[in-house]
């Protein structure tokens, strides 16, 4: 068969079996090969060697023999071994035979019918039968593992799912609905990883190795990517994805999802409109950049936004945006480009709100001078677990550039360039909730004086395991009410009332 996507000469006519399984499939008789279904491919033959159809899986009863799942279990598991080992030899054909450089411009259609070609040679070759729902879904992973991430690649199509976790070649988490679940997909071996992890920070520049154990880069979908590599992962690499949905969750969806009250959105509303700065705080996977992205779409059209940030995240939908992406270090030791050199830059690049996709080192000083020093309505994120620890970690970043100052003149610096703090929270059901709204007032003596507008009580805990709570005002004004009112957004008095039991 006459293929374009095929090396020259690499075609199954004339070529011998691989040595492994053509010794295995010639009878001793000199009779044609006979096929062998993958029960047989890596075991003892059969009495009449034949071709066999595996049996279906036999209907669990209520009357199964005790022992029957454990064996059933083990049977299932040597299977998959099977199944494993041939679909390496079956990529290494792939490899031998596909012209890797003309798949460059293959349509999937193409691709998927060239490698079905290919791998049903080479199963002829080596006496191996499969049904046609076996072929299928060895087909489809053998497209994944060329042109995709292997046995990542459903995982990454699956919108459920919000994080992947590995931990070792034959360990993989995924996150849905805020809970974690272990899945039964595995990697060959800690090779076949390795190999997965590779192509990915290739494409994208980067490496890692033993000299450079770690790396952190982002997907072509935009997902956030970061693992750690022997001898420092000690069980195996670890890797973390962390997945975007394309459609960034708006305002009314958060709404309704729970995350926050109509009452809360209207309010951050005239707080992004007029122009405060504002820091979203909260811990790993609290859905600190949601509330960002959210937040940014009360930003006005004709504005000039700025984005900084370790690995591009941000989704804004206004016209003018510029982005972007601080570098690492090269394989010498050069080139760097941190988010504190990307956002000296901004500076000069006349934007009118700068946003900074996390804050967690020196560029703090200079995020906070940008804040004073008239771009106004800023945003960035930062880890801290209350709106009191994110202004002492504001202070401890500060201190870790080096700058000796007076830890009054650090405060005032801060109650002067930040004006709101957001707190988020995902709790143990999983569900994640805006917990706080809190207010910067200025400075009463050496502390930041702060006021509460809006928080999230918890009431208790269903028998589902679902957290029972609300939101409610303090009964606090805002302190910038008059601020809201001059630009024309005068709130209701209402929505800082409580809600009474």
């Amino acid at each position: 068969m006459f293929s374009r996507f095929r090396k020259p000469g690499s075609e199954g006519e004339g070529k011998p079996a691989h040595p492994r399984t053509a010794t295995a499939a010639a009878p001793a008789t000199g009779a044609p090969p006979a096929e062998r279904s993958i029960d047989t491919a890596a075991g003892a033959q059969p009495a009449n060697p034949v071709h066999r159809r595996p049996a279906p899986p036999p209907v669990p009863t209520t009357g199964t023999a005790p022992g029957a799942k454990p064996q059933q279990s083990e049977k299932d598991a040597k299977r998959k071994d099977r199944m494993q080992e041939l679909k390496v030899e079956l990529h290494k054909q792939l490899l031998e035979n596909l012209n890797l450089s003309a798949l460059e411009h293959a349509s999937e259609a193409d691709l998927k019918s060239e490698i079905a070609a290919i791998s049903t040679e080479a199963m002829t070759s080596m006496s191996v039968a499969l049904n046609a729902q076996e072929r299928s879904s060895l087909f489809q992973e053998l497209y994944d593992e060329v042109m995709g991430l292997g046995p990542l690649e459903p995982l990454l199509k699956d919108e459920t799912i919000s994080d992947i976790l590995v931990n070792g070649p034959k360990q993989i988490f995924v996150e849905r609905g805020g809970k974690l679940q272990m899945t039964d997909i595995t990697f060959k071996d800690e090779r076949h990883l390795l190999r997965i992890i590779d192509k990915i920070v290739s494409a994208v520049g980067r490496r890692v190795d033993e000299s450079n154990p770690y790396v952190d880069a982002r997907l072509a979908d935009g997902s956030r990517f970061n693992a750690m590599v022997p001898p420092i992962a000690v069980d195996g690499s670890l890797v973390s994805i962390r997945k975007f949905k394309k459609d960034k969750l708006s305002i009314d969806e958060l709404v309704r999802f729970g995350a926050f009250t109509e009452q809360m959105a209207a309010y951050l509303q005239a707080a992004v409109a007029t122009r405060l700065n504002i820091i979203v705080s909260g811990g790993t996977g609290s859905g600190k950049t949601t509330t960002l992205n959210a937040l940014s779409s009360f930003i006005d059209n004709s504005e000039r936004i700025l984005t900084i940030e370790d690995t591009a995240e941000l989704q804004l939908q206004q016209v003018h945006v510029g982005r972007m992406e601080s570098r690492p270090a090269n394989v010498e030791g050069r080139g760097a480009v941190t988010q504190r050199d990307c956002l000296r830059n901004a500076l000069r690049m006349r934007p009118d709100r700068i946003i900074v996709g996390e804050t967690r080192g020196e560029e703090v000083i200079d995020m906070l001078q940008a804040m004073n020093t008239g771009h106004d309505g800023s945003m960035t994120t930062i880890h801290a677990n209350s709106a009191r620890d994110a202004v002492s970690r504001l202070e401890n970043m500060v201190a870790m550039a080096g700058i000796e100052m007076p830890i009054k003149a650090v405060r005032a610096q801060i109650a002067s360039a930040v004006n709101l703090i957001v707190q988020v929270s995902r709790l143990q059901d999983g569900s994640r909730r805006m917990v706080s709204i809190t207010e910067l007032t200025g400075m009463e003596g050496e502390v930041i004086s702060m006021q509460e507008i809006f928080r999230y009580d918890r009431l208790g805990l269903a028998p589902d395991g679902k957290i029972i709570g609300r939101f409610t005002a303090t009964g606090v004004r805002s302190h910038y009410s008059e601020r809201f009112r001059q630009w024309g957004y005068d709130l209701p008095a209402e929505i800082y009332d409580p809600v009474l039991d």
